[in-house]
């Protein structure tokens, strides 16, 4: 089983390498065996990757919008028609089930790409009346943008990235993670295929050192950084000394309330999948689930029911319906949370082991959940991303709002009850960026997305993102003799 990319990197609209850089082993965490290798861009090449986005962003820039439209729809169409290609890539890449990844990974990646391509001919400037001079206003691209990737999403998230970038007019290099470099390399490949002009969206792998040579170099305007809380510390401090635009888009510890009203197989089907979906490698899982103490015991014989039932294996089985983790370090960091929530006294429900008996090396564990967690267990309060679930029980509207506020992250929240003026009057207390009623980890693209507190700043897909891929620029227009009082 192998993966191996014609190059590395994909620089100024071609794969280029160079075995002077650091390797990089692409593993497939179902296995444990190693598909592809790759090399860290040197500093020559990050150099090449910024060079040709500079100077291609000028022209691409300038052109109108609605050229730049048909280009990004024919990508669009390229993907869809190679989704199952794709799709297997981004298994192999991630370890995640092919049911996943031919609906939620690429195919979300090409929403986003098709959404900005259609928006951006609609975004204008404005002009502000003043009595005979007037003011108007003109939305500029910001010139070349830096995208660092997360490995639990590396093809959606680069698809997140680079759509509202380049169909606002910007460059991008993009860096993905180095656990899951692959995807980025065929989206650079299709941009090209699909018309865009070389050097507009560049694929560059590596480290953080990488990512550190990116955000730094006075050609970039922005960084869009999908990660973790420390991760997003020293990207934006880094950022910071140039002034650079930012998106973050960082962790989260995100609460899921569960009413007694409840629709309670929905609420747990949401728990589920709020937990469990893409093996609990997703920011915005509601792993806080906070159910009212009269459905409590009846919400978790349900869960344990459902959790049991769950189908792991190969992932390239389209039967499986959970995958291993994305490595082995992430797996031993998931088992370490079991133990220590064992050892803190929560009640195991379901799971709390290693599987995958037959699966060679791969890095599978039970999908799990806790029941009695306090506020003030490990398990709720740091983000596990795995398939850990904590329950916590509550009485009162007030108590749970409090408590599920009582957190340094603010991503997401979740509220499930057939009261819906109950269900607006807590939303609007949660203090969470992107919060659901009756449904959870929906995140189409038409929608904004992104966190609160330590849980990032900026916001990623939407009307929104225009704010932050492009900057206004002012400009006076005087109708008359200048009248100067000297």
């Amino acid at each position: 089983m192998k993966a191996q990319p014609i190059a590395s990197h994909f620089i100024d609209g071609a794969y280029v390498d160079d075995a002077e850089g650091a390797v990089i082993d692409v593993v497939y965490p179902a296995t444990g065996e190693v598909i592809a290798r790759l090399h860290e861009a040197t500093p020559a090449l990050i150099d090449r990757a910024l060079a040709s986005a500079a100077r291609a962003q000028g022209a691409w820039g300038a052109m109108r919008p609605v050229e730049r439209a048909r280009i990004l729809r024919r990508a669009v169409d390229i993907i869809r028609a190679r989704n199952a290609e794709l799709s297997e890539l981004e298994t192999l890449d991630t370890g995640k089930p092919i049911q996943e990844t031919t609906v939620a990974d690429w195919p979300s990646g090409a929403d986003a790409i098709e959404f900005f391509a259609g928006l951006a001919p609609t975004v204008t400037g404005e002009t502000v009346p003043l009595g005979g001079d007037f003011v108007y206003t003109i939305r500029e691209p910001l010139g070349v943008c830096v995208g660092i990737g997360a490995w639990n999403y590396p093809s959606q998230i680069a698809c997140w990235k680079a759509a509202p970038a380049l169909a606002l007019g910007n460059a991008m290099v993009f860096k993905p993670s180095e656990v899951t470099p692959l995807g980025a390399l065929k989206l650079a490949e299709i941009f090209i295929e699909a018309g865009m002009p070389a050097g507009l969206f560049n694929v560059v792998q590596g480290r953080g050192a990488v990512g550190a040579a990116l955000v730094t170099d006075p050609r970039v305007a922005k960084v869009s950084l999908t990660g973790s809380v420390p991760t997003g510390q020293k990207v934006y401090a880094a950022a910071a000394q140039g002034i650079r635009h930012v998106t973050m888009e960082l962790g989260g510890k995100s609460p899921l309330i569960v009413f007694e009203d409840a629709d309670l197989d929905s609420a747990v089907g949401a728990a589920m999948l709020g937990n469990f979906y893409s093996t609990g490698q997703i920011c915005s899982n509601g792993t806080r689930v906070f159910v009212q103490k009269g459905v409590r015991e009846d919400f978790l014989r349900r869960l344990k029911a459902r959790a049991e039932a769950i189908r792991l294996g190969d992932p390239l089985d389209p039967d499986t319906q959970m995958g291993p983790l994305v490595s082995q370090a992430q797996l031993d960091k998931v088992l370490a949370y079991v133990e220590g929530a064992m050892a803190q006294g929560a009640r195991l429900v379901t799971g709390g082991a290693r599987a995958g008996q037959g699966q060679g090396q791969g890095y599978f564990i039970q999908p799990t959940a806790f029941a009695d967690v306090t506020d003030d267990m490990t398990l709720a309060c740091e983000e596990v991303f795995g398939p850990v679930m904590a329950v916590l029980d509550f009485d009162t509207e007030d108590e749970v709002i409090a408590r599920a506020n009582d957190t340094q992250f603010g991503l997401a929240a979740g509220v499930f009850t057939a009261d819906l003026t109950r269900a607006h009057r807590v939303v609007a207390r949660l203090q969470a960026g992107t919060c659901w009623i009756n449904a959870y980890n929906l995140t189409p693209v038409e929608g904004p997305f992104g966190g609160v507190k330590m849980s990032g700043v900026g916001r990623e897909n939407g009307r929104a993102a225009v704010e932050h891929y492009t900057q206004v620029k002012s400009v006076y227009v005087g109708m008359g003799p200048v009248d100067a009082p000297y």
